[in-house]
């Protein structure tokens, strides 16, 4: 009888433990899901954080890269806007000098790049086959040194060039009697405009310095190598490649600054 009684009691008892390990079972496979879904949130979110970082840098690169660009192309504006600004100086400038010659009867030429202005030896009274400038001329060849000098110093204007050359030329008849031929004829007679204008002139043109921080001016002589008129058959074909040429030229870029672009190329 008690026997029959303990074992009913018990009953109760066995089931409530095992409705409760069931529950246990329950949580702990929730708490599981739980936590393999804060997993692979948390993964997930850190992926998207990576990706979100990854185009932050992207676009930081980006716009680096486009700030350099335009710096570089702002930086070639710049060199190109200074070439053309240093062609077209010297144009107006080489016009204005020819023009002011011939108001005061001097007529000389230009070429048609508006680079040269060509001096006939006529106007300097030279002999044939010497290069000693007429006292009778000296004053012309003086003009010349002036009117070339205001036409520089005007708006300092002179910055803008990179060298002014007075070079010597002759016909192709041979000097075989002259020390150095038709080269040491050039020469000197480039030179002898040269000294007259050193010593005549007010203003020392030796001194000024064009836009590399050299000095402006330079003295050369071509002998018959630099033809006006390729074919000297007659005596006005000879009489026009007989000159003194002034050569004028702007600034061009330095061996540094193309190698700076060509290396900004390189990056690009």
């Amino acid at each position: 009888m008690s026997g029959r009684m303990f074992r009913g009691r018990r009953a109760p008892e066995s089931t409530e433990e095992t409705v409760w390990i069931s529950f246990s079972d329950l949580m702990t496979a929730l708490l599981t899901v739980f936590m393999l879904a804060a997993v692979v949130l948390v993964y997930s979110l850190t992926q998207e954080q990576d990706a979100l970082e990854e185009v932050r840098v992207e676009a930081e690169e980006a716009k680096a890269a486009a700030e350099a660009a335009k710096a570089r192309g702002d930086r070639f504006d710049t060199m190109l806007n200074s070439l053309s600004t240093s062609e077209q100086t010297r144009a107006a400038m080489v016009a204005e000098i020819r023009d002011t010659l011939a108001q005061r009867g001097i007529q000389v030429e230009i070429d048609t790049a508006h680079t040269v202005i060509r001096v006939p030896v006529d106007l300097l009274g030279f002999d044939s086959g010497s290069s000693d400038i007429r006292p009778q001329h000296q004053q012309s060849a003086i003009t010349i040194g002036a009117v070339v000098a205001d036409a520089l110093v005007k708006d300092d204007r002179y910055k803008e060039l990179d060298t002014v050359f007075v070079e010597g030329h002759t016909d192709d008849v041979p000097m075989d009697s002259l020390y150095g031929g038709n080269w040491g004829l050039s020469s000197n007679r480039a030179i002898s405009l040269w000294r007259l204008w050193e010593d005549r002139l007010p203003m020392d043109l030796g001194g000024l310095t064009g836009h590399s921080g050299e000095r402006l001016f330079s003295v050369s002589g071509y002998a018959e190598t630099r033809p006006v008129t390729a074919v000297q058959a007659s005596e006005a074909d000879r009489a026009a490649n007989r000159r003194i040429d002034i050569r004028f030229t702007e600034h061009r870029f330095s061996q540094e600054e193309l190698a700076d672009i060509r290396a900004e190329a390189d990056d690009s």
